[in-house]
C-alpha cells in the first residue's frame, strides 16, 4: 500500500488558514492560506528572511504561530490531545538542513531511535528496518557502525533521509535538502528523493533556494515575499505570474539554464 492509498482524496495533507506570525514587532508572516494534496511535491521559496524555514517549523508543529490554524491529514497538530499529536508525527518525517543527526549515537542507532520510541518492536526487527532503511538510501549494513562524525556531508544526507524514512511517513518534510553539497552530489540527492519518492508515494514540502533542487522535484511552487505567499501553482504557472521577485529569482542567467531544462 502507498502512503497516498490511505489518505482520503478530498482532504489535503497540509491546510493552512489565516497563519500569521509575529516576534515581537516583526511581523513574518501576514494571513497566509496553503493546500497541499497527497502525492504532491511543493517547493516553498523566498528570499532570505522572508519566514520559509519558520514556516516549515509551524507546519511541524514545532513553533506555534500567532493567529490561524495548521493542519495534518485533516487534524489540528496543535491538538490539545497529546494521542492526536503524536499519532500526526509519526505520519511525518523531517530532514533539517544539517541532517541534525544525534553525534554521539551511530548510524544505525539514528536511524533505529524513533522505530525504538514506539516501544512495540524487538530488537531483530528494528535490525532488519534499519538495514532495509540504509538500503533504500544507497548505503550498506556495514555503514550502520559508522559515527556522524566519520560521514561525508553526501552521508550525512542519506542517514538523516534514512532516519526521516524510519517510519515509513506520509509526509516528507525537507529543510534546504541539498545545502552544503557539491553539484554531482547535490543531483545525485535529488534523483535518490525522486525515485524514493515514485516509489512510496509520500508527499513532499521543502524549502529550497537551489534551482537544481527545485526543478529536479517540485511538482508545485509556493512563493513568500512581501510577508504573504505571492504565487502557489505549478512551476509554469508560478513563472507567468507578474511579479518583481519572481521576475528577479527566476530571471539570472543560471535559472534560465535550469528552466530550460524544465521542471519535473
Amino acid at each position: 500500500m502507498t502512503a497516498t492509498s490511505i489518505i482520503p482524496d478530498s482532504l489535503p495533507v497540509i491546510q493552512i488558514r489565516g497563519l500569521s506570525t509575529r516576534f515581537g514587532d516583526a511581523v513574518i508572516h501576514r494571513n497566509i492560506d496553503l493546500d497541499l494534496e497527497a502525492g504532491q511535491i511543493l517547493g516553498l521559496v523566498g528570499g532570505s528572511g522572508s519566514g520559509k524555514t519558520t514556516l516549515l517549523r509551524e507546519i511541524v508543529g514545532l513553533l506555534v504561530p500567532s493567529t490561524g490554524s495548521v493542519k495534518l491529514f485533516g487534524h489540528s497538530v496543535f491538538d490539545d490531545d497529546p494521542l492526536i499529536r503524536r499519532s500526526l508525527r509519526r505520519r511525518f518525517g523531517m530532514l533539517f538542513q544539517q541532517g541534525a543527526l544525534f553525534s554521539a549515537l551511530s548510524v544505525f542507532d539514528n536511524i533505529a531511535f524513533p522505530l525504538r520510541e514506539l516501544r512495540l518492536l524487538d530488537k531483530e526487527m528494528i535490525r532488519d528496518l534499519v538495514h532495509l532503511k540504509l538500503g533504500m538510501v544507497e548505503l550498506e549494513p556495514r555503514h550502520g557502525q559508522l559515527m556522524p562524525a566519520e560521514l561525508s556531508g553526501g552521508m550525512v544526507k542519506r542517514v538523516a533521509l534514512a532516519r526521516a524514512l524510519s517510519l515509513e511517513p506520509e509526509l516528507l518534510v525537507l529543510d534546504e535538502p541539498t545545502a552544503g553539497l557539491d553539484p554531482d552530489r547535490a543531483e545525485n540527492f535529488v534523483k535518490l528523493i525522486r525515485m524514493l519518492q515514485k516509489e512510496l508515494g509520500f508527499t513532499v514540502v521543502m524549502v529550497t533556494h537551489d534551482l537544481n533542487t527545485l526543478a529536479g522535484l517540485a511538482t508545485r511552487v509556493a512563493v513568500l515575499d512581501e510577508q504573504r505567499i505571492i504565487a502557489c501553482g505549478t512551476p509554469a504557472e508560478v513563472l507567468a505570474v507578474d511579479h518583481p521577485f519572481i521576475r528577479n529569482f527566476f530571471s539570472s542567467g543560471h535559472a534560465m539554464a535550469v528552466m530550460q531544462k524544465g521542471f519535473v
